[in-house]
């Protein structure tokens, strides 16, 4: 049974350990995946890239390098979602090219472009650099499919707590495309949900009339 907003708000938390025996259907994965898909992202490049593992001999590989946490081995599908660096800088062509899915003027192309380029001077430096801006918008993805995924009553844990050398070395990544940006393990609880804290609304909203 679908949850309304608020309900899987209140449904979701950071799930320690998944049950083995049960395992997230196909349709419920595509849903999370297509909401990771259709996030925001600055100038709408799309910096992500969404790795879905359930090869349990791979997890078990990546386990030692996230701090031998459980959810890495237990969980039903395991997402390692990926920072992308060379497919936004503009020698690459690409944000030319996602540029121009809208129907627009070779002149609106270069000058969007131009734009692009200059006020991402700094940011395009250095892949470091990319990787720091990249990887702040594959949070919005990864917040986007934990709710998605709590909707639908499933539960996740998001992970920054990973050797990131390691695990793009276990992945055979190429980094210069690609980096890891964050784990985000699936699958249904086998232990009760942990008491949801938080600081009182007016502790943390400020009205600025």
């Amino acid at each position: 049974m679908e949850k309304t907003f608020m309900e899987a708000m209140d449904f979701r938390h950071a799930c320690k350990i998944f049950d083995e025996n049960k395992k997230v259907s196909d349709e419920d994965m595509n849903f999370i995946l297509e909401v990771g898909r259709k996030s925001p992202s600055s100038f709408g490049m799309e910096p992500w890239k969404f790795l879905v593992i359930t090869n349990e001999e791979l997890k078990a590989k990546i386990r030692p390098f996230c701090w031998d946490q459980p959810q890495i081995t237990t969980c039903s599908h395991l997402v390692i979602i990926l920072a992308a660096i060379e497919n936004v800088k503009p020698e690459s062509g690409e944000p030319m090219r996602k540029f121009g899915r809208r129907d627009m003027p070779q002149e609106k192309l270069d000058f969007y472009e131009g734009i692009y380029s200059s006020h991402l001077k700094d940011v395009l430096s250095s892949d470091e650099n990319v990787y720091s801006w990249t990887a702040r918008q594959t949070y919005i993805a990864m917040g986007n499919m934990m709710t998605a995924a709590a909707v639908k009553g499933i539960d996740t844990c998001p992970i920054e707590g990973f050797e990131k050398e390691n695990v793009e070395k276990v992945l055979g990544l190429d980094t210069t495309k690609y980096q890891v940006s964050c784990v985000l393990p699936f699958g249904y609880r086998i232990n009760p949900q942990s008491e949801q804290l938080r600081e009182k609304l007016e502790d943390v909203v400020e009205f600025i009339n």
